[in-house]
């Protein structure tokens, strides 16, 4: 894998600490309901995890399970490996990986970006380089890594801003809610939707999970009381 080019040169577009409420506070004025969940529930979380092999395998791992089930499994195999790095997972078993509640499927993938790190076909450091559609042609090389695992990492490891992931249901399913969408909405009108948050579309997702999650919660408070006041 050659270098491309050095970030200074790229003019990435991506977010920071320095400039994320700044950028919340740009969609908000221009979509409505963007700015009545900030003005309901504050700016969301500036989700993110540092450019690792272990950052990666977490985002396998929340692949079609609940981020609970997929913390789980990572804690697990902390737990036994101290440091997940791509050379110690290798060296553990089939069994070994099913005792931190991987399963087959996981496992084979989870070798698999382990094997090309290892051998040098991919490099997180000099990927971390590159535009997003040069990223998604690297790692869709990959056994196990799509779209989705390409847009989480896009937007929590490397930070990129213009990312909107229309496969990952909490955020379909919040842009449906917040702006009272037919719930047989199709792909391609969401992602329409989405287009007019541009080039902002990752902080416009992050705002709409922090809707979906917001929403979660105060139902689980609400139901909590009601079973406290009966």
């Amino acid at each position: 894998m050659k270098k491309r080019c050095k970030v200074a040169d790229c003019l990435l577009n991506v977010f920071s600490d320095n400039n994320f409420h700044q950028i919340c506070d740009k969609l908000a004025a221009a979509d409505t309901d963007l700015n009545t969940v900030i003005r309901t529930y504050g700016y969301p979380p500036m989700w993110n995890r540092p450019n690792t092999f272990e950052s990666l395998v977490h985002i396998i791992l929340e692949q079609q399970v609940s981020l609970a089930s997929a913390l789980a499994a990572l804690n697990k195999l902390r737990e036994k490996m101290k440091e997940v790095t791509p050379e110690g997972l290798l060296k553990l078993s089939d069994e070994e990986l099913k005792s931190c509640y991987f399963s087959r499927q996981k496992s084979i993938y989870v070798r698999h970006l382990a094997t090309a790190i290892v051998d040098g076909s991919i490099d997180l450091n000099l990927i971390a380089q590159l535009h997003d559609p040069e990223i998604r042609v690297f790692l869709n090389q990959l056994k196990g890594v799509g779209n989705w695992t390409i847009d989480v990492y896009l937007m929590f490891v490397l930070q990129r801003a213009d990312v909107f992931p229309s496969g990952d249901l909490a955020a379909v399913n919040a842009m449906k809610q917040l702006k009272d969408l037919p719930i047989g909405t199709s792909k391609e009108a969401l992602e329409g939707i989405a287009m007019n948050w541009q080039p902002y579309r990752t902080v416009a997702t992050m705002i709409l999970w922090h809707y979906y999650l917001s929403k979660r919660a105060s139902k689980t408070a609400g139901k909590l009381l009601k079973n406290v006041n009966s």
